[in-house]
C-alpha cells in the first residue's frame, strides 16, 4: 500500500481490519499465511506506462516468483519490463508479493515495443555478457525458466552468456536477469 501511495496510485477499494471488514475476512481472501491488517483493490489500468531507454523482455516466464524478482529488479536499475503471451500475471498473489512494490513503478510495456537492439541471454553458446554492447536504448530478453528462449525470438538478436564456473547448467531467469541489468548499469 505505501508503494502505490508514493507512486499516487489509488486503491479503488480499501479494507481495514476491524473498520470497514471484519479481520478473519481478510485472512479468508488473503494468500498470505496470516490475516493481512489490510487489503487494497487498484486497477490495473493506474499501473505506470511509458517507455524506457533499458527493458527487460521476458518471453514465456511462466513463475510468477520470478516475474514479481525481475520487476523488482527493474525497478533497481531504472529498466521497464516487456512481458510476452504466456507470462505469469505481474498483478497476481506471488508476483505481487516478490515484485515488493515495484508493480507501482515500473513501466510495462509491450512485446511489439522493444528497442531495435535486442541481447538474448542465453544459458550457453553466447558471447560473454561483461564483453557484449550494452549501452541503451536495449532490451534484454530472458526465455522461461525451462526452455529459454526459442530460436524464433532470439534470431536477429545478438547472443550473450553469463559464464559461471561451477557445475550448474543454468542461472535462475531471475538471478540471470540481475546480472545482466547489473552488468549494464557498470557501463557494459
Amino acid at each position: 500500500m505505501d508503494a502505490a501511495e508514493a507512486a499516487g496510485v489509488e486503491p479503488v477499494e480499501l479494507f481495514v481490519a476491524g473498520e470497514n471488514v471484519l479481520p478473519e475476512l481478510l485472512g479468508e481472501v488473503s494468500t498470505l499465511g496470516h490475516a493481512p491488517r489490510m487489503i487494497g483493490v487498484y486497477r490495473r489500468a493506474d499501473l505506470p506506462v511509458g517507455s524506457r531507454d533499458v527493458v527487460v523482455g521476458l518471453w514465456r516466464v511462466s513463475d510468477p516468483g520470478n516475474v514479481g524478482t525481475l520487476l523488482r529488479t527493474a525497478d533497481a536499475f531504472g529498466a521497464a519490463v516487456a512481458l510476452s503471451d504466456g507470462c505469469a500475471d505481474p498483478t497476481g498473489p506471488r508476483a505481487l508479493r516478490a515484485s515488493a512494490g515495484a508493480i507501482f513503478r515500473v513501466s510495462l510495456v509491450g512485446w511489439d515495443t522493444l528497442p531495435e537492439r535486442r541481447i538474448a541471454l542465453v544459458a550457453q553458446g553466447g558471447a560473454p555478457l561483461a564483453e557484449v554492447d550494452l549501452r541503451p536504448p536495449v532490451a534484454l530478453l530472458l526465455g522461461a525458466e525451462r526452455q529459454g528462449l526459442p530460436e524464433s525470438v532470439a534470431a536477429g538478436c545478438q547472443k550473450a552468456s553469463i559464464p559461471t564456473p561451477g557445475d550448474a547448467e543454468s542461472l535462475n531467469v531471475a538471478a540471470a536477469g540481475a546480472i545482466a541489468l547489473y552488468e549494464l548499469s557498470r557501463g557494459g
